[in-house]
């Protein structure tokens, strides 16, 4: 179970918030910023996706249930956001969930402000993570899966810290052509998890489905 656990997870979760993906965009919020600044907001960008993954982890599910809404509920809800985001990479498009209007564009901060807003949240911590958290979340009934859950958790977030840390050595050394084709596994791998999502859903919400 904790192995099912944490493949699961890393994959879904690693889809998402994908460091290489996600580089340059990083590298466009910053790029007025010495190495040793963007360092810094690399530093803080992992901080919050620490504490806002750790929160929605935490009370995710309790905070669904004052609304009514069941784990099942947000798996149907939760797949079909995922599934948006993971087509829209397979087709080389951004997702306005994660990475904003054109209109938020334009209104982003200053690069030395654009650690929460926009890199943290919405762009790593936005609608998907935010689902993949709670559902998995949904399945540590154990001490032991509690820690793959971290532990997997833990290191998505330090690939980010390193991928973002090393981002100007990274920009002048990863193609374009392979951040076109991580993006696009990618975008198949989180296609295929948000259809397992929405089936798990439906198949308790709508019981003849099964």
């Amino acid at each position: 179970m904790e192995t099912t656990l944490a493949v699961g997870f890393f994959g879904a979760l690693f889809a998402i918030m994908n460091p290489i993906s996600n580089l340059p965009v990083f590298l466009s919020v910053t790029q007025d910023l010495p190495a040793a600044d963007q360092r810094k907001v690399a530093l803080k960008t992992c901080l919050y996706c620490l504490i806002l993954g750790g929160a929605f982890a935490s009370v995710g599910s309790q905070t669904l249930g004052l609304f009514g809404i069941t784990v099942n509920h947000l798996r149907v809800a939760g797949g079909l956001v995922v599934l948006m985001i993971g087509m829209n990479m397979l087709n080389g498009s951004e997702s306005s969930s994660h990475h904003g209007t054109e209109g938020e564009k334009q209104s982003y901060p200053s690069p030395d402000t654009v650690a929460f807003y926009p890199l943290a949240f919405p762009i790593l911590v936005g609608p998907g993570t935010i689902t993949t958290l709670i559902l998995y979340a949904h399945h540590v009934t154990k001490v032991t899966e509690a820690i793959v859950y971290a532990g997997v958790f833990l290191g998505v977030v330090l690939l980010l810290l390193v991928t973002f840390w090393n981002a100007a050595w990274l920009a002048k050394r990863l193609s374009a052509n392979a951040r076109v084709i991580m993006s696009r596994f990618m975008g198949m791998i989180l296609s295929a998890i948000a259809i397992g999502m929405i089936a798990d859903g439906l198949k308790v919400l709508l019981p003849g489905l099964a």
